[in-house]
């Protein structure tokens, strides 16, 4: 089993709730256990994983988001 690391993510067009709950479930559908912070103006998403931040980033674009580098 990998550990966790934490990914520090800039997400823009989350606007609501709805939202912060369709990445979370995105990211959780890939790793269960993972935690999922979300400030939503700021448009911050900080992550605690076993993904790499490569597939926690597919997660979110996945969803429609767009990913900052």
């Amino acid at each position: 089993m990998s550990e966790a690391t934490s990914h520090q993510l800039q997400v823009k067009g989350m606007t609501c709730q709805h939202c912060v709950k369709a990445v979370t479930k995105a990211i959780q559908a890939l790793d269960s256990s993972a935690t999922v912070s979300v400030e939503l103006p700021q448009g911050h998403v900080t992550v605690q994983t076993t993904l790499s931040r490569e597939d926690t980033v597919k997660a979110i674009s996945d969803e429609g988001y767009d990913v900052q580098a």
